[in-house]
């Protein structure tokens, strides 16, 4: 078999045989095809797309490429979540402590953040000595104590997906429904969980900018997963303005933490509530997802959840007080810089992606993959979209270490619009199953 008639049959519009997207995949991974002929078939597939028969050989292939975690010693069925990525987004943190605060394994996998993005595990890095990277068999080991870790990727997970999506970032192919799927469930399925729930974001700040586009993406995960025998679900929500109040690693883990004690910001204790319902249903804990929602509220309410983020953090090396006291434990900003309304109204827009590049700028997120972070750093919205604000009134507080912030409050400024009236903005769009 030659790549390059791999390549024609995609670009003239064909379905690819499984034996042409394994010899892909084998030769991706061997080194044997080189980058050029591999980048020539993302960008026929980009133009061409592809079947759902064609997403599901291509990411069974990908998953086969490497390791695949056994988690087959945890007792119960283990759930995970996923995310496509945004502002403010640290729902995993909190929604993981608060569903295997149900009795439910929660083995998950996370990743870093690039550009105005926001990584679970560089967050929880933020917290005094917290390992992200830890054995498998002390991954399955802490699961069976706490029913909860949340680390890097272990091993080699999907190498041909590694080599797969660094061409995709330079050849302007990131943004293809097949390519996106298939190295999202890659990893999720060679993960080990037997159930998963999908947050596709959608608006500004998300990685599909439309609903018509992120529903596209929900149907693509959902159908790649049904079809591996596993439990999925998507839910499409807001990522038009930035999930919580919180932007930054530190910010958002002092966030998380008074979530998990009962004074979260509304919206982001919505959507872990409802996520957390539908996996109480997977994980066999509740018969509804109405019922799966209570016993979430529950347990967020009693403290449950709390101890058993608590545990976590205790268990992979962090400093667990951080619990009690974050703002002592927590590295702290040396600035904290007012942004007043220019005019009164109601706030009618906060452009999420913009506002994530503000916190990067900061220092609080990469704008390379090797950046150093500033885990202090970050944005605390005081207002969202459909908030009444006076002239004058804070919008929000800049965390910085620097004092001169001129650069950032111009981007803030041209970012957020004050008007007569706004609606405040649908969370959860709809869900896929």
């Amino acid at each position: 078999m030659r790549m390059v008639d791999v390549i024609h049959a995609k670009r003239a519009g064909n379905q690819l045989t499984d034996e042409q997207i394994q010899f892909f995949v084998d030769g991706v991974v061997s080194g044997e095809i080189p980058d050029y002929q591999i980048s020539a078939l993302l960008m026929a597939i980009f133009f061409q797309g592809m079947t759902s028969e064609e997403q599901a050989k291509l990411t069974m292939a990908m998953m086969k490429s490497g390791d695949h975690l056994d988690l087959s010693d945890i007792p119960g069925v283990k759930v995970d979540k996923h995310s496509t990525g945004g502002v403010g987004d640290k729902t995993s943190i909190p929604l993981a402590a608060v569903v295997a605060a149900l009795g439910i394994p929660v083995p998950m996998i996370s990743g870093r953040g690039l550009g105005h993005t926001g990584g679970t595990l560089d967050k929880l890095e933020a917290i005094p000595g917290y390992q992200v990277e830890i054995s498998e068999k002390d991954f399955i080991d802490q699961v069976k104590k706490d029913q909860l870790a949340i680390i890097g990727a272990t091993g080699n997970i999907a190498p041909a997906d590694k080599k797969i999506y660094a061409l995709r970032d330079v050849t302007d192919t990131v943004d293809s429904i097949p390519l996106i799927a298939s190295s999202i469930m890659s990893k999720k399925i060679a993960s080990g969980a037997d159930a998963l729930v999908i947050d596709v974001k959608t608006g500004a700040g998300a990685f599909m900018k439309t609903l018509d586009e992120s529903r596209a993406l929900a149907k693509a995960l959902v159908g790649i997963g049904k079809g591996v025998g596993m439990q999925c679900m998507a839910m499409i929500t807001d990522m038009n303005q930035p999930l919580g109040d919180a932007i930054g690693n530190s910010l958002e883990i002092q966030e998380s933490i008074d979530l998990l004690k009962g004074n979260g910001p509304a919206d982001l204790e919505k959507l872990i509530v409802d996520i957390g319902g539908y996996m109480a249903v997977m994980g066999g804990k509740a018969q509804s997802t109405e019922e799966g929602q209570k016993l979430c509220e529950d347990v967020i309410h009693n403290g449950q959840a709390l101890d058993r983020f608590r545990a976590m953090i205790a268990d992979q090396g962090g400093d667990p007080t951080v619990v009690d006291d974050p703002e002592k434990v927590l590295p702290q900003a040396k600035y904290r810089i007012e942004l007043p309304a220019k005019s009164a109204g109601v706030v009618s827009k906060i452009v999420a992606d913009e506002v994530g590049v503000a916190s990067m700028l900061l220092g609080g997120g990469r704008q390379k993959a090797d950046d150093q972070l500033d885990y202090s750093v970050g944005i605390m919205l005081h207002k969202k979209i459909g908030d009444e604000v006076k002239l004058g009134e804070s919008l929000l507080t800049i965390y910085s270490n620097r004092d001169n912030v001129d650069d950032i409050k111009k981007l803030l400024y041209n970012n957020i619009e004050i008007s007569d009236h706004a609606e405040k903005p649908t969370l959860i769009y709809e869900t896929i199953e």
